[in-house]
């Protein structure tokens, strides 16, 4: 935060450190905390001050927390810590990498147009104009136990998205994009199975390093 010139940095425990959602972490500086005491905010739920009150009592909690959901924080931050902050870096960027490389193979297109915009936490795919990617999404779930997400807002019914955010390797995802590729066909779409998993395959096989614990 020191080095970027951030002030308040937040996430939720969803995202990338692969525990379910209920945990939002906020981090703030000392700038910000002094801010807090001329801010005119309208605060009900969540206000710094609380938090910091208990913390100086020794309690750290003003309510009740989420006991399992900080034990899963705690492991999920030593699987973090054990591979390394690079080496995560570097799989998400395989992973997005690789979907990307599937959905091309799938005649498909990428929603986000320029390659700077490309994410290596989720797909969006663009679905042809007969293709309703709801559809999609539950043809996933109901026949084939895959979790895809929605289109939201102005592309709803337009896209359908691929995660590979967290604590997933990339059989696991080469095990995503096979199934996306029987959805596809289910769908109406003419898809050439195999195609999508050997695009990204042929990728991931010349990109994946050896596991360091492991050599």
């Amino acid at each position: 935060m020191d080095e970027w010139g951030v002030d308040v940095a937040l996430t939720g425990s969803q995202k990338a450190l692969s525990l379910p959602t209920g945990i939002g972490i906020v981090c703030a500086s000392p700038k910000a905390l002094e801010a807090t005491k001329t801010a005119k905010s309208v605060r009900v739920f969540f206000d710094w001050n609380d938090y910091l009150k208990f913390y100086k009592l020794g309690t750290f909690w003003p309510y009740t927390p989420s006991i399992q959901l900080l034990y899963g924080l705690r492991a999920a931050l030593d699987l973090i810590f054990e591979e390394g902050l690079d080496n995560i870096i570097e799989r998400h960027s395989r992973l997005g990498k690789a979907t990307r490389l599937a959905v091309e193979a799938w005649g498909l297109k990428n929603c986000t147009q320029k390659e700077e915009w490309f994410s290596d936490t989720v797909t969006a795919v663009l679905v042809p104009p007969y293709i309703d990617s709801s559809e999609i999404v539950k043809r996933g779930w109901k026949r084939y136990n895959l979790s895809l997400g929605l289109g939201l807002n102005k592309v709803a019914g337009k896209v359908f998205r691929i995660g590979h955010l967290g604590n997933l390797n990339e059989l696991q995802l080469l095990g995503c994009l096979a199934g996306v590729e029987m959805i596809l066909k289910d769908v109406g779409y003419p898809v050439k199975l195999g195609s999508g998993v050997a695009a990204a395959s042929a990728y991931l096989q010349n990109n994946i390093p050896m596991i360091p614990s492991r050599i």
